[in-house]
């Protein structure tokens, strides 16, 4: 344990960050999922600095009940004041809240690195806009009133304004769906939020093309036509999804897990996907490029779906790291292009990116 820590001080010697921590997470039985997106939000600065104000406004009593929330911000708060620079922690009361919570991760199988991702991104939002609320009761109880009343001007409660966390601030995106009557030529647009955008791969491609047909126009025909409100009927269509406003920390998973029906199971599939160290998302309404920047990969390593590891590859201060479990290792800025897939079928390469977490230039320059 002290000889990597030690190991990684000295690759980095002078360059050392001033007040940064790299620890590796103890694995309690096939908890390298778990461990993988917790390097990588931990490395996600805004995230990180937002969960530790948060954890240091809200200390609750030892008495009060701990949650996945109170769980993550004081893991976080541990790493972030230890003494030595390197070395490592073990996310136990984390881990244990994981599996009280959510019967999914409570075996010692392994488990999906995204699904996880999702189950704690919208399980914070679920405590926060509970804590609020209860926030905002007892203010209406008291005898105090907010001097500047409601925010939306409705104190009868008929319309509520959907409450928008820190994490919602990080992750959350619009996406536009838009569906164009081929007939009237009517378009009816549809929103709707996401924490992360899944994309279907392909063989020999990239980031910027599996995008592309993530917002390519599909025609709805015969069996699966639209009804148009201003036809009263059903007509042939044009269907396609754009972004309309894209978050702070864009989340891109690829979906390497297939369900094939003639094997009546699932599927990795190890196609070689560029993922670029810049990124332009031009599938935007604006039509003008929101520009990011890669700064964490979750890689699933192993052939099957149901079988293998997670490890991750964090940007910290522009250094690369390599975390898996305990060990934290620096690696070359040109090695993530090892993380792509396979160009072929059949490889020996099984290390491919499955999550990627990119973040706005213009909100890290803000």
């Amino acid at each position: 344990m002290g000889a990597t820590g030690s190991k990684l001080e000295k690759a980095l010697g002078d360059q050392f960050p001033e007040g940064e921590r790299y620890f590796g997470l103890e694995n309690f039985g096939n908890t390298c999922y778990c461990n993988s997106v917790l390097q990588a939000l931990y490395f996600c600065v805004p995230f990180r600095e937002q969960l530790l104000e948060y954890y240091a406004n809200n200390k609750s009593p030892p008495e009060a009940e701990e949650n996945l929330l109170t769980c993550l911000a004081e893991l976080f708060s541990q790493i972030s004041s230890q003494k030595k620079k390197t070395g490592v922690i073990a996310p136990r009361r984390f881990v244990q809240r994981v599996r009280k919570q959510n019967e999914l991760f409570r075996g010692y199988m392994h488990q999906d690195a995204h699904e996880f991702l999702n189950f704690l991104l919208n399980e914070l939002v679920d405590i926060l806009e509970k804590e609020s609320h209860a926030a905002k009761s007892l203010a209406a109880s008291s005898p105090e009133k907010v001097s500047n009343g409601t925010c939306n001007g409705h104190a009868n409660g008929v319309k509520k304004e959907p409450l928008v966390t820190w994490v919602h601030k990080n992750f959350q995106g619009i996406l536009t769906n838009e569906t164009r009557c081929l007939r009237c030529e009517t378009v009816t647009a549809r929103d709707e939020t996401f924490f992360d955008l899944s994309l279907d791969i392909e063989q020999n491609s990239s980031i910027t093309s599996c995008l592309k047909n993530f917002s390519s126009t599909e025609t709805l025909n015969a069996e699966d036509k639209f009804f148009c409100d201003k036809c009263c009927s059903l007509q042939e269509a044009q269907k396609r999804m754009k972004i309309k406003k894209p978050p702070h920390i864009l989340v891109i998973h690829l979906k390497r897990f297939k369900y094939m029906e003639q094997l009546g199971r699932y599927k990795k599939l190890s196609y070689r996907v560029v993922f670029p160290l810049e990124l332009k998302l031009s599938n935007t309404t604006e039509n003008t490029d929101s520009e990011y920047s890669l700064f964490a990969v979750v890689v699933h390593v192993g052939s099957g779906p149901n079988h293998g590891h997670y490890v991750s590859l964090v940007k910290s201060h522009n250094h690369w790291l390599f975390f898996d479990d305990e060990n934290a290792e620096i690696i070359d800025e040109s090695a993530v292009q090892t993380f792509f897939g396979s160009a072929q079928e059949y490889s020996s390469n099984t290390d491919h990116g499955y999550i990627l977490f990119y973040e706005s230039l213009a909100a890290s320059r803000s």
